[in-house]
């Protein structure tokens, strides 16, 4: 019997059952409702000020550096770029809600899949539903540390787990020319419970700290994630005011405000949020005989096979 490869993916997985002991009210508080004369919420998203530079991560310092050097700037460094803007501004990734709705649509019943995938999480945000799952799989050739976090600009930052996500069996480890249609690895099942205060879920790799992940947990259907222009559009809104939250993994607190949207119609609303200022991360490229490949002592050759990154 011939499986599909999506049915093998899900068939296998790291599941991360995400509870809320106190913060909001439990699951069962949000009614699925007829909205017969709902209105839209649509924008866009900018960044306002200048786009920062891309992290800079040195491959020598981190495991697997020729298979995760597949996509790399050339020179043996891989960059994380956590802010996606378009030509004209537009911010990608920043994830729209809208909050004190109690009734309405349902939700979209299918649970997020993040996959580690060429030494990175994809997608990069994900929204999670009050009291359901995420699912991680591996599908490289080596091996991942998970690390996990809740966090909020308020009570900060809590770790939830560390647990490895071993390598796909089916490719040798460091397999540079490994493609990606086949079963992850072994599945690894755990809770996770996020304390009164905090929404936001943050995932690291503890074996390469280029690979993040961002989610926020909500507690009905109204939210959306911008595309690459920036732009957002929700749906099937029950008329009345609700506190519109805008927020970007890397851009601060975000932005709140008050806003009403009429039967049958269409509110715009379009949203800056401010690029950080300063020297905001230790992770940059620079050029030192240190860390050059040499530094290793023995051969290593890291091309950018996958994506060359500018």
């Amino acid at each position: 019997m011939r499986v599909s490869q999506a049915a093998m993916v899900r068939s296998v997985v790291f599941v991360v059952a995400v509870w809320f002991c106190s913060f909001v009210p439990t699951a069962g508080s949000y009614d699925i409702i007829e909205v017969p004369h709902g209105g839209t919420l649509d924008g866009r998203v900018t960044l306002s000020g200048s786009i920062p530079e891309p992290k800079g991560f040195n491959l020598i310092t981190f495991p697997d550096p020729a298979y995760c050097g597949r996509i790399s700037n050339g020179k043996g460094w891989r960059l994380l770029y956590d802010f996606n803007v378009g030509a004209d501004g537009g911010l990608k990734n920043a994830i729209v809600t809208l909050e004190g709705i109690e009734a309405g649509k349902p939700f979209d019943l299918s649970v997020p899949l993040i996959e580690a995938r060429d030494c990175m999480f994809q997608p990069w945000v994900t929204i999670v539903r009050n009291g359901h799952a995420v699912e991680v799989v591996n599908m490289d050739p080596v091996m991942h540390d998970i690390q996990g976090y809740e966090t909020s600009p308020e009570a900060g930052a809590r770790v939830l787990f560390n647990t490895p996500l071993i390598l796909n069996h089916q490719h040798q480890r460091g397999n540079l020319h490994a493609i990606h249609n086949h079963a992850p690895g072994k599945s690894l099942v755990g809770p996770i419970y996020l304390n009164k205060g905090r929404r936001t879920f943050y995932m690291q790799c503890g074996f390469h700290a280029y690979m993040e992940s961002w989610a926020m947990a909500v507690n009905n259907p109204y939210y959306a994630v911008t595309d690459d222009q920036g732009a957002f559009k929700i749906e099937h809104v029950p008329p009345g005011t609700y506190q519109m939250v805008v927020w970007h993994p890397q851009s601060g607190p975000g932005v709140t405000r008050t806003i009403t949207v009429a039967p049958d119609g269409t509110t715009t609303e379009q949203v800056a949020l401010p690029a950080p200022k300063g020297n905001r991360t230790a992770y940059k490229v620079m050029e030192n005989p240190r860390f050059g490949l040499e530094s290793l002592g023995h051969s290593v050759e890291i091309q950018p096979l996958v994506e060359h990154q500018q």
